[in-house]
């Protein structure tokens, strides 16, 4: 898999991670790579630690979304690490805390403002070993505020009353939607956790994962979030809408997201990403399945459409298609997961996809770059 983003306001400065992958939710190289000519040329690869054996099991650390702050020019790289004492994947929901660096500068842990907060209490209702917070994929990407603030979408694993993780529905994983808000002090950031956004495990059995959003030009904040019916194949596999009137910190209960018309679509329990091109138009860049999906399958076709921002509905006669499976591919083919941004020089969008097949013995695939002229 790879990404790309800018790293400066202006100009062709850009960053490549490269990660490899050979199972589900771990990554075992990472592989970063800098450019000065709008990602036409690229410096040699230097490759950057994901994993290292310690006392207490394995560190791992995953390359999550960059992002680039329009209002102060800093870059910030944001990624979750922590240490599975087994170096089992779902140890994670456990273990994982977000971390960032600004400006390449010292790593820092993302940890609420407060005297009852640290790195093992890092946030309201996550205490790490019990359980997590942690940022799902690589389109969710923060967002600046007319107020400078940075919402950094987020997923938290809520805790039972008896304290074990909630997981109503016994799913691989199931996870609540959080935004964090980024405050600047002076050079650094300052953390406080927004209102999660809960869904029913009766409509979606591992809750809400890898949100996106877009503030829309009435000022409100729109969320779209990754849903399932793993378990339970009589549910619909849908998207899921939550909306902030209050420019991020409350949200409403999440809905099925639809067409403009009201009509349904069907999509798979996968991330997507919307993204605000130069031209004003807001794009939505995910799965859409002609069938009901079961759980993550198929991760296939990928389409972008647009977003009415009168009601941040699709636009279903602006879907097109940008991937597929092909007749020969094998039927676990994933086309994910999708990273986008607009090339400040042709303003094409341009969508980063690995085309991957998760076979037994190991993944196999490639990193894809695809061009949509606007």
């Amino acid at each position: 898999m790879a990404q790309s983003w800018y790293t400066r306001l202006r100009g062709g400065a850009m960053l490549s991670i490269e990660q490899r992958i050979s199972r589900s939710d771990t990554v075992d190289t990472a592989w970063y790579r800098f450019s000065r000519d709008y990602g036409r040329t690229w410096s040699a690869p230097t490759a950057r630690a994901t994993g290292e054996r310690t006392a207490a099991g394995m560190w791992r650390r995953h390359p999550r979304a960059c992002h680039l702050d329009p209002v102060t020019g800093r870059f910030v790289e944001f990624w979750v690490e922590g240490v599975l004492p087994t170096d089992d994947p779902l140890e994670g929901m456990r273990q994982w805390n977000i971390f960032y660096s600004i400006d390449n500068a010292a790593p820092c842990q993302l940890i609420q403002e407060g005297a009852e907060y640290d790195a093992r209490h890092p946030l309201p209702g996550v205490y790490t070993g019990r359980n997590c917070v942690m940022l799902g994929d690589v389109a969710s990407l923060p967002l600046t505020v007319p107020d400078g603030d940075i919402l950094l979408p987020a997923v938290m694993s809520p805790l039972a009353s008896d304290g074990a993780l909630f997981n109503p529905r016994g799913g691989y994983t199931y996870t609540d939607a959080v935004v964090l808000h980024g405050r600047w002090r002076g050079e650094r950031l300052a953390w406080t956790a927004a209102q999660p956004v809960k869904g029913d495990p009766n409509l979606s059995t591992r809750g809400m994962d890898e949100p996106t959003m877009a503030r829309l030009t009435d000022g409100r904040i729109m969320m779209l979030m990754r849903g399932s019916n793993a378990g339970d194949p009589t549910l619909p596999g849908r998207r899921w809408i939550s909306w902030s009137s209050d420019g991020g910190w409350s949200w409403s209960v999440p809905r099925p997201w639809t067409y403009t018309s009201g009509e349904s679509f069907f999509s798979p329990s996968t991330c997507s990403q919307l993204l605000r091109h130069s031209n004003g138009t807001l794009y939505w860049v995910g799965h859409i399945t002609s069938s009901n999906p079961r759980g993550n399958r198929p991760r296939y076709p990928i389409v972008m459409g647009t977003v009415d921002e009168s009601n941040g509905l699709l636009c279903r006669e602006t879907v097109i298609p940008i991937d597929d499976r092909g007749s020969g591919d094998d039927e676990i083919l994933m086309l994910y997961p999708p990273c986008a941004h607009e090339d400040r020089q042709t303003r094409e969008i341009v969508i980063h996809l690995s085309r991957i097949s998760a076979f037994p013995e190991g993944w196999i695939g490639d990193a894809w770059l695809y061009r949509v002229a606007i």
